[in-house]
């Protein structure tokens, strides 16, 4: 987790929602990503998609299987989908999402008997440290643009 934290942090540099991701496999990084919605102008551009991409890229597959996938905030929609999709197994994640997640918080898509792939969920690891990145973040954004508003 702390390497999907440092993820975050390059997030946070570029002025993005700081959020990183990196997926696991044999005990070794595979693939890493972070945010850049911002930065692309990608509404697809999640730390968690961008991981995904990188290690099919790399395994030459798109089953994810026996890999595990850190990312510091729980997956949304969009991104549990692209898990369950790629058939990743297991997903760690240090914060819950009250407004969009999508493995506990608002849906769970990871046991739907609905679904052709379920996903073992670890939550809350380095909850702290995570939600710390995200509250500071959004704590300075709020900040800057209080400011903006007394200068306009």
């Amino acid at each position: 987790m702390r390497r999907a934290i440092a993820e975050a942090g390059k997030a946070q540099a570029k002025d993005e929602v700081p959020i990183g991701c990196v997926i696991v496999r044999d005990g070794k990084i595979i693939a890493r990503g972070h945010n850049v919605r911002e930065t692309s102008q990608d509404p697809a551009g999640h730390a968690e998609l961008i991981a995904i991409r990188k290690a099919a890229r790399k395994l030459g597959s798109w089953r994810l299987l026996d890999t595990v996938l850190y990312v510091t905030l729980e997956p949304c929609t969009m991104c549990m989908g692209a898990i369950i999709l790629a058939r990743i197994p297991t997903v760690v994640f240090g914060c819950y999402d009250p407004k969009g997640g999508a493995a506990g918080s608002l849906f769970d898509l990871s046991s739907d008997p609905r679904l052709n792939h379920s996903v073992e969920l670890l939550p809350m690891v380095l909850e702290n440290d995570c939600s710390s990145l995200l509250s500071d973040f959004f704590a300075e954004l709020r900040k800057r643009k209080r400011k903006e508003r007394r200068t306009t």
